[in-house]
Order: C-alpha cells, then structure tokens, then sequence
C-alpha cells in the first residue's frame, strides 16, 4: 500500500490566493477564456492545428444550408417551343404523332414547362414538372401534358 501524500491544496495553505496570483483572478468565469473551442480565432493558430488533427480542414468558415426540398429546375416556355419547332424537327428532337408534335423536354435539356406564349398547333409533351397554366393553354390547343 502506497504511503499517504499531502494533497496539494493543502501545501496552498496560508498562501491567501492559493496560487492563483492576484486577488482578482480565478474569481469568475471572466477568467476562464470561454467555453469550448473559444479562443481557437485568429491568433491562435497553434489551437487550429489541433482542431484540424481531430475535426479535419471543414472545421471552420461557413458551409451553407441544404434545402431537402429544392429540386433543379431548368424551365422551358411554349414560347420557346413555338420558335424553334422546326429546328426541333430537324434535329429530331420532335416528330409527329396522331396528327400532334411529340415533343419530350428531357431530351432537350429541360424538365419543366411554363406557360409564356400560345400554342399554334396540338402538342403532346412529355415534361417532368410543368405549371397548371400552361398544362390549360396546351390543353385548350387540343394537346396533352404527360407527366414523366
């Protein structure tokens, strides 16, 4: 069995701060620098190297948000469509079926359709999203909205 040490506050004895320096110090938590990583800013880059070690380089600086609802959306007009029908046709990107132009917007490059502009014919359109105005206006042409 080990021999029973003096404990180390005990030696402070008598000594009126107990180490501690002035009477000020070690009174409140002004005095402890902060809680956690504080401290770890600017001019303390020898704390940094210790964060990176164990938290790794994204530790710091902003990171931005994800919303679980966003969706990307690369939108078309049936303006857009009306203008470049014929290039469409020529690039067979659109052919015609049933007396209607089959258009399929995912091969264009687009997964939504929005109403700008009228339809001058009768279009079927296979599209991912699209507004309830334009699925009207398509509609009203004699053509349909596929939902893909």
């Amino acid at each position: 069995m080990p021999a029973a040490r003096r404990k180390k506050f005990t030696r402070y004895r008598g000594s009126h701060t107990h180490g501690g320096g002035a009477k000020k110090k070690r009174r409140g938590a002004g005095h402890k620098g902060g809680k956690g990583f504080a401290g770890s800013g600017k001019r303390a880059h020898h704390m940094k190297q210790w964060i990176f070690k164990y938290f790794g380089k994204d530790y710091f600086g902003r990171k931005g948000f994800y919303s679980i609802s966003r969706k990307d959306i690369n939108a078309v007009n049936i303006n857009f469509i009306e203008e470049n029908i014929s290039k469409l046709i020529q690039e067979k990107l659109a052919h015609e079926k049933d007396g209607a132009m089959e258009i399929d917007l995912e091969k264009i490059g687009f997964n939504k359709l929005l109403s700008s502009g009228n339809p001058s014919r009768k279009y079927k359109i296979i599209a991912k999203y699209f507004s309830e105005k334009a699925k009207k206006k398509i509609e009203s042409a004699g053509g349909e909205i596929i939902s893909s």
